[in-house]
């Protein structure tokens, strides 16, 4: 009978722990980075885009980046995806974007708009062909709310053919919930 007592005992003592450590991880969702490609490794994984606009080279962390713009055609390029924000988190979202160009006026553009369930969609970063050739991070944030949200980032790049090349690389966009 002691025998036995001590088997169910320790098989308690296992369900129990178990149930500890389940019930913490359920408790503190707001942690990490979100997105499944952040660095498009893996391609377009996780995102809406054209088909060229994944290119493999001089990245800025990896072997791949987002090539927006950079035909000296007139046209936009879209890069879309979409995160769930759960509730009572913040969501920060950074990436890196260089831009080269041969363009003499500035007719072109990329615009970063940043939507959140509930909240009107807002133009968080607008940059122009005289951008940097040198990587720079950029960053925005939800803040929090009591509902679980979704949140998508938009990187719109426009370009107009006649006036020179302008291309907008993108890498590493993180979604990191806090």
């Amino acid at each position: 009978m002691r025998t036995m007592l001590t088997a169910v005992s320790a098989t308690v003592l296992l369900l129990t722990t178990g149930s500890a450590a389940s019930a913490r991880e359920a408790a503190a969702p707001c942690a990490g980075q979100i997105h499944p490609n952040p660095g498009f490794e893996r391609g377009t994984t996780g995102w809406t885009a054209g088909p060229r606009i994944v290119v493999l080279g001089d990245a800025h962390q990896g072997r791949a980046y987002a090539a927006l713009a950079g035909l000296d055609v007139t046209r936009t390029d879209l890069l879309r995806t979409s995160v769930t924000v759960p509730a009572n988190c913040n969501l920060t979202v950074k990436f890196w974007v260089r831009t080269t160009t041969t363009e003499t006026s500035r007719g072109d553009y990329m615009n970063v708009s940043f939507a959140v369930t509930g909240v009107p969609p807002k133009t968080y970063f607008s940059l122009s062909s005289d951008g940097s050739p040198d990587w720079y991070q950029y960053s925005g944030s939800t803040g929090t709310a009591a509902t679980e949200r979704t949140a998508t980032v938009v990187f719109a790049a426009s370009e107009t053919a006649g006036n020179g090349v302008t291309a907008f690389d993108v890498d590493d966009v993180r979604f990191t919930l806090s």
